[in-house]
């Protein structure tokens, strides 16, 4: 199996992008599961707006996709971008967030976004 090379620039630019701890927990959280910005506002702790910044980031950068589903958009982690081995690796690396989304069911916080 012949292994593709990342361009140099690319990496550099998805490792700057996963070095911010939202970001990185965001990346953690769609690891999984399609997740929506409800989701993301609960479990950070953060305004919708800022959380939005963050994802923008992220979707621009091509490491998310969105998908509208009625009034909401869900992300998830778009595998077929070229650094996700990396992102992968990283992931790898680091807690898994699943506890996070697990502690909003039991608690009841976690919005019932879907249709």
């Amino acid at each position: 199996m012949e292994k593709s090379i990342i361009e140099l620039e690319a990496a550099a630019q998805t490792l700057k992008l996963l070095g911010d701890h939202t970001r990185l927990t965001i990346m953690g959280l769609v690891k999984n599961r399609d997740c929506c910005v409800c989701e993301f506002v609960e479990v950070l702790q953060m305004t919708q707006p800022a959380i939005s910044q963050h994802l923008r980031k992220l979707r621009d950068a091509g490491l998310v996709k969105e998908q509208r589903r009625g009034q909401w958009i869900f992300y998830s982690l778009n595998t077929s971008h070229a650094t996700y081995p990396i992102i992968q690796q990283v992931l790898e690396q680091v807690p898994d967030q699943k506890e996070k989304l697990r502690t909003l069911y039991d608690a009841e916080l976690r919005i019932q976004c879907d249709l």
